[in-house]
């Protein structure tokens, strides 16, 4: 099964959805030009990390993915991202969703391990459960950011069958190298595809990295943003060369669970 994923690697405008939600919009719509069947935003791409502001935000939420939801039933394109989402009164989760045309429409993952070093820990509440879905091109994972330096997550969806991981991401420039490793880590070791969209320049008093990509099975760069700039990138894959490598080199019929778990 072949896809066209459009990964739009963005500048957030802290704590201001609107401005934010009119720039993906017009990402959107190139992606749409361009035939991909889905594109994938930054993590918190509508506000950034702006937890001061978390229940306005999640408020302003509601409203642009409805739009969202237009948009991928207008434009016949799956639309994902992650977003802070809940109830006033108690605390949020950072939710990777996506918004699809047809079945399945609307698919959530909250986010596992909240990361201390940006008071995730203090203002969200971690989620409890992996989301691996089909999606009309195929078992896909979700994940988000710091999730990528948790191995077991990855295993665990390549045991389910998934032959690709989507990974919206906030990662700091500081320690851009461990995305790019990780992500290819877990492309190899896994034998998936691996998609991890970054955002770029300073967001409130970090600097963002940027590095966005679309990392083959193989471990093979399929293609890949820059550091500091706006970019949608879209590249075809071809699903069914994760079964092809399995078979040539069969990782998993050669694991020994009875000895590590």
């Amino acid at each position: 099964m072949k896809v066209i994923i459009s990964i739009a690697q963005s500048h957030i405008v802290f704590g201001q959805t609107a401005k934010n939600f009119e720039r993906a919009s017009e990402m959107i719509i190139q992606a749409a030009q361009q035939h991909a069947n889905c594109i994938l935003f930054p993590e918190l791409w509508t506000s950034g990390y702006d937890f001061g502001n978390q229940f306005i935000h999640a408020k302003a939420n509601t409203s642009i993915l409805e739009k969202l939801d237009e948009l991928a039933q207008s434009h016949q394109i799956a639309i994902g991202g992650s977003y802070l989402e809940g109830q006033e009164g108690s605390r949020l989760y950072n939710t990777h969703k996506w918004l699809s045309p047809g079945k399945n429409r609307i698919i959530n993952y909250q986010k596992i391990h909240l990361f201390r070093l940006m008071d995730e820990d203090k203002w969200l509440q971690p989620g409890n459960q992996l989301v691996c879905t089909d999606f009309t091109w195929g078992k896909t994972g979700l994940a988000i950011c710091y999730d990528l330096r948790f191995p077991e997550i990855f295993r665990k969806y390549a045991l389910m069958g998934a032959q690709l991981a989507f990974i919206p991401a906030e990662w700091p420039a500081a320690r851009i190298s461990h995305w790019k490793t990780l992500l290819r880590a877990r492309a190899i070791e896994n034998q998936m595809f691996v998609v991890g969209v970054n955002c770029v320049g300073n967001i409130g008093n970090e600097v963002f990295g940027g590095s966005s990509a679309i990392i083959g099975p193989w471990g093979e760069t399929i293609a890949e943003s820059n550091d500091q700039d706006e970019q949608l990138i879209t590249a075809e894959i071809d699903l069914g060369q994760v079964e092809e490598i399995r078979k040539k080199i069969p990782v998993f019929e050669d694991r020994r669970p009875d000895i590590y778990g």
